[in-house]
């Protein structure tokens, strides 16, 4: 090979370059010998360190164009020559940027295809970070900077992704192409997903499972996806909004969540074996463990009854899950009891009852459970929702009911409400069996 070299580099400049392109091709047709790579690394070498950049620029565009799977099919026997390529021409990566560039792009799809996402990440962060960026358009960063966070992700290394992503929303405006943008909103609720943002991850994986452009296996799983991150969300309002989303949706009842999912919309308490089936469908960064803060462990322990063996001794959520089910039954209490004693919620969330007093107490705090504490009789005391139906009091032949007076008896005036309701449905119903004719009302 080296007195191959040596007769090309004695010819004029006219004649050079032509004769280096057929030694390449000669080369590359000798792929399956085991000299292949070393003589290709001469072929490369000597271009790199000739005089003429316009030759040597022609010659490793050719090398680029010849180390494509079409040319080369063995996957090892490409990949070796692809990183041997690579080594010998980055240190002049300022007179060859175009070149170092196309096979960072193929060493990146050649480490893809052996799901070394990681180590394929990083090659197409060396390409964007290191190269000028006059040498890409705005939407091609953004195709990207997409997949950088696509592959980080398979990864789990979700810091880093959430700071690509970061980079991928300034420019997603400079794209109309729908699978660039299909993408980068599956990445958006992906990051939302490992940043414990559940909520948002929900609503994001809902609204995708509707895109007619994505494959309906794919669809099904960012359904299921926005069923685990509702049930996974902190309990309150804006969860019951996306839970009653999801409930609705037909085909949420053919998913293996399904029977949690209605629990959990139907204000059901859960219990431990439902929450362990569960448990097995969810990915390790939904299992992260909670840390319990000083503050929180005092307070959980403040109540505790000396010597009493009969409480448990946990004095907060472990997991995320955890967290998440032992709110939604403090929730879910509040629909069944007017008012429940410590001991009696840490005995239902399995919680020390100072546990279950600052559980339910954060919630208050935060909007979302709507409640009071009395610490004296170590009571919580729940409020009822006060919205009424909207056909209460009009139905059949009650008309319009006056509104009570308020009389300030909250329990008199609650059981008041669900007699009249009670009253109004029952009524509903012998009118609308009055007119199919089902039944005969007799006037005495």
């Amino acid at each position: 090979m080296e007195g191959k070299l040596a007769v090309i580099a004695s010819l004029g400049q006219k004649d050079k370059a032509p004769a280096l392109s057929s030694l390449l091709q000669e080369t590359i047709s000798t792929q399956n010998q085991p000299s292949f790579t070393t003589d290709l690394h001469t072929i490369v070498e000597s271009v790199v360190n000739q005089d003429n950049l316009l030759i040597g620029r022609q010659i490793l565009t050719d090398v680029v164009k010849a180390l494509t799977h079409a040319s080369i099919g063995n996957h090892d026997i490409r990949k070796n020559a692809v990183e041997d390529t690579l080594a010998v021409v980055l240190p002049k990566i300022v007179s060859y940027e175009e070149q170092v560039i196309a096979l960072r792009f193929q060493l990146a799809d050649l480490l893809e295809e052996e799901e070394e996402w990681s180590s394929a990440a990083r090659v197409l962060m060396s390409v964007y970070n290191e190269s000028g960026q006059r040498s890409f358009t705005d939407s091609d960063r953004l195709s990207g900077y997409v997949r950088i966070v696509r592959l980080l992700l398979e990864e789990e290394d979700s810091v880093q992704a959430e700071t690509y992503f970061n980079r991928a929303q300034l420019v997603v405006h400079s794209t109309n192409d729908k699978e660039t943008l299909l993408q980068f909103k599956l990445c958006q609720a992906r990051i939302s997903d490992y940043g414990r943002k559940f909520l948002e991850a929900a609503s994001r994986y809902h609204e995708l499972s509707y895109v007619g452009e994505i494959d309906e296996d794919e669809r099904r799983q960012m359904l299921v996806a926005a069923v685990t991150c509702a049930v996974l969300a902190p309990a309150g309002p804006n969860r019951s909004r996306v839970l009653a989303s999801l409930y609705r949706d037909e085909r949420t009842s053919e998913l293996p969540t399904y029977n949690i999912l209605s629990k959990m919309f139907l204000d059901h308490i859960l219990r431990p074996t439902e929450v362990k089936e569960f448990e097995g469908t969810l990915k390790p960064h939904q299992l992260a463990k909670i840390a319990i803060s000083s503050n929180d462990r005092l307070a959980s322990s403040s109540h505790d009854d000396a010597g009493d063996t009969t409480t448990s001794s946990r004095t907060g959520p472990s997991t995320v899950l955890d967290r998440a089910v032992m709110e939604h039954n403090v929730l879910a209490s509040s629909k069944i009891y007017n008012n429940i004693t410590f001991r009696g919620l840490g005995a239902l969330l399995d919680l020390t009852p100072g546990a279950a007093e600052n559980m339910a107490r954060k919630m208050i705090e935060q909007g979302r459970l709507r409640g009071s504490i009395d610490q004296v009789d170590k009571l919580i005391w729940f409020e009822g929702n006060r919205e009424e139906d909207d056909a209460q009091g009009k139905a059949g032949g009650l008309g319009d009911v006056e509104e009570a007076e308020d009389t300030g008896a909250p329990f008199t005036k609650r059981w008041d409400t669900q007699i009249r309701l009670t009253a109004a449905n029952v009524e509903s119903i012998v009118q609308h069996l009055t007119d199919k004719g089902l039944i005969k009302i007799q006037v005495a």
